[in-house]
Order: C-alpha cells, then structure tokens, then sequence
C-alpha cells in the first residue's frame, strides 16, 4: 500500500475504504508496470479484469464523496477535465496502459483525491 495513505489509514477502522484503497494501489501499480514494460503479460490482464470488476462494483459508493478532491487535482499542470478512477477503469485491457501517458498522468489525481478524503474523513 501506498505509505502516506498506509499511515492515513491506519487511525481509521473503515473497512470498506480500506479494501477500495489496497485495490486501487494494485491497479496503479499494474497501470505503472504495464506503461514501464511497454505490454502487459496474460498474468496483467487476468489481473487487470478482475480488479476492474471488483473497482466498478464498489466505486459508485465513493464517487460522489470523492468528487470534490479530484475535481481539485491537477492532470499534467492543468486541472482534471474527468474523474481519474473512472478515466482508468475505461480500459478494455490492461495492455491499454502500454501507451497511454494521459492514464499516468491520471493516477496522481486519484491518489491526491483518496489520501485528501482520508485525511478529512477518518
């Protein structure tokens, strides 16, 4: 897990978040490996599904309240024109990621708007 939002975390007793957030680095750290690799292995894409499934089931419960941060953050020097979780669970495939600089510049954004919400929050 991320290690500022480890620490964030760890004054709260939110499972439900807490499960959301170890999905969420786990997807970051497939989209970064994907993009670095420049393709993603049969091991990525099973992966990729099943976190993409599981991240689209459990979302709509955080969107709204996240919304504020993200609308906030910014994507490439310039505020985010779409919310970053759903702009990267757009992706068919997780080989998707292999070229797509914009979904990079999108994970700081989600990152910034999960760890300002924690901190507000629990």
């Amino acid at each position: 897990m991320n290690p500022f939002t480890r620490f964030l975390l760890g004054r709260g007793e939110d499972r439900a978040l807490r499960a959301f957030v170890e999905r969420w680095d786990a997807l970051e750290m497939l989209v970064i490996r994907v993009f670095r690799g420049k393709g993603a292995e049969t091991a990525d894409e099973t992966e990729y599904q099943e976190l993409r499934l599981w991240l689209h089931t459990n979302y709509p419960r955080w969107q709204e309240k996240w919304r504020p941060y993200w609308q906030e953050a910014q994507v490439g020097g310039q505020p985010a024109r779409q919310d970053p979780f759903q702009r990267l669970l757009t992706a068919e495939n997780a080989a998707d990621f292999a070229n797509d600089w914009e979904a990079m510049q999108y994970l700081p954004a989600a990152r910034e708007a999960l760890n300002r919400y924690i901190q507000e929050s629990v």
